[in-house]
């Protein structure tokens, strides 16, 4: 097994001080890379070591890998963290680091094209005995209403490249097929540079479910209790939960053990998540995989007290995943992260960057902050709106909703729109109490309580 000393993370704000601490607490030193946008973000502070890589937008910083790589190389550093976005599913930027003799901490180049591509992937699933829901074989580019007449409307039109709900468009008939299609492909071809897309039937009112799993060079896999990202605004998510209220143990073991297969079938080496669509009778159905490390995985660090970073370090050092899946399996309690964004939700969710005047942290038992922020700090506007993330642990559900109430409560930011008062509304509403959502039900609760936003 190999001992870094030095690693780099690629990535900045929030994301970007998670794995320093982790780093720290490894005994490993940490070099951040910043644009001249964030110069006053706070990882750089907290790095042991910083390079600037460009100006402001991410197309010439975070986004250019020969300027990632050279602050690397200067820096001494033996491997590359990516965090995610930016060049975390980026095999061109993982065969880079390769080639320079940096290690990046993540699945190698093949498999994250295998699987980062939605339609190889969907046939990986299928040859893992995997549920998928009916849809074409691979991507299309012609003969759109024969294929959509095979699977039978509703279809849902999918970027093979795609991700963050871009590329993405429901159809009800099929005289809006052929439009939304090549609006897809467009989208698609903006986002991704890769037009490509396919065909999925649509699954009415379902649940948005993923399992995290890790494997290591050695064979050894493990999957982790499932995690609910139902509620979610323009296929965004907004809060996520594990264990998930509406799967049972059965279905649970069910799930995970899909997840290992797809794992074990595709030789996949790190931390990656499979994405699953469940309907009301409980069926799941194969949606993607990510490979990388998920905005929410720290909801299932709290219920399995595992340091999901760590175990990406491990693996890349070509080492052993460090839990058993019979700890794993045996999770405590149920937890929820709040996903809070610089966004005005008055005015359709417009994103406010701007100077925190004021900032005040929740804080108390089982109570985590994730977040890149302080007082005085100037956020700026070419990055994600997210600026924090409230991860609460508790008991059981019950206890975890009431906590939430009183750390969203407690935590008070002035300067900048955000949107904490939307999740105090969400975590009180009584259809989320119960469980009872679907991933569409962001637009009715929106609707509902737009008098209170």
């Amino acid at each position: 097994m190999r001992k870094f000393q030095k690693i780099l993370i690629a990535n900045r704000g929030e994301i970007a001080i998670r794995v320093i601490r982790t780093l720290k607490e490894m005994g490993i030193s940490s070099v951040a890379v910043f644009s001249e946008a964030d110069r006053s973000s706070l990882h750089v502070r907290e790095a042991n070591e910083s390079v600037c890589i460009g100006p402001a937008p991410a197309t010439e910083s975070y986004l250019n890998m020969e300027a990632v790589i050279q602050a690397a190389k200067i820096t001494g550093a033996q491997a590359v963290h990516p965090g995610y976005g930016f060049l975390s599913e980026n095999p061109a930027f993982s065969d880079a680091c390769r080639k320079n003799g940096i290690v990046f901490i993540g699945p190698n180049p093949a498999s994250m094209k295998m699987l980062g591509y939605k339609s190889t992937a969907r046939n990986l699933a299928v040859r893992s005995k995997i549920p998928v829901s009916p849809g074409t074989r691979g991507c299309i580019s012609k003969h759109f209403k024969k294929e959509a007449d095979k699977i039978g409307y509703p279809i849902m039109i999918k970027a093979a490249a795609g991700g963050g709900g871009k590329g993405i468009r429901v159809v009800r008939e099929s005289a809006r097929l052929e439009h939304e299609a090549k609006m897809a492909q467009a989208e698609a071809k903006a986002a991704f540079k890769n037009g490509d897309i396919y065909f999925e039937k649509y699954i009415e009112r379902p649940r948005h479910v993923e399992v995290q799993f890790a494997r290591d060079s050695r064979g050894n896999a493990v999957a982790f209790p499932e995690r609910d990202c139902t509620l979610q605004r323009r296929h965004q998510k907004l809060l996520e939960e594990s264990p998930s209220p509406a799967v049972n143990r059965e279905t649970r073991k069910k799930l995970m053990d899909a997840a290992i297969r797809l794992a074990e079938t595709s030789n996949y080496v790190g931390v990656g998540t499979v994405e699953f669509l469940l309907d009301k009778a409980g069926n799941f159905y194969f949606m993607e995989v990510n490979t990388r490390l998920q905005v929410e995985h720290p909801v299932s660090e709290f219920i399995t007290a595992t340091d999901l970073v760590k175990e990406q370090i491990l693996i890349a050092a070509g080492g052993s995943i460090s839990v058993k899946q019979s700890q794993i399996s045996n999770f405590r309690g149920h937890a929820i992260e709040h996903r809070i964004n610089a966004e005005d939700v008055s005015r359709d969710f417009l994103p406010s960057p701007g100077k925190i005047k004021e900032f005040v942290p929740p804080g108390g038992q089982w109570v985590r902050l994730d977040t890149h922020i302080y007082q005085g700090y100037d956020l700026p506007f070419y990055y994600d709106s997210m600026l924090a993330k409230l991860i609460i642990w508790g008991v059981d559900r019950k206890e975890a909703i009431a906590r939430s109430k009183r750390a969203l409560n407690e935590f008070f930011v002035k300067g900048i729109p955000t949107t904490i008062h939307l999740h105090k509304l969400l975590i009180d509403d009584e259809n989320f109490v119960q469980g009872n959502v679907h991933t569409g039900y962001m637009e009715e609760f929106l609707k509902k309580n737009q008098n209170k936003l």
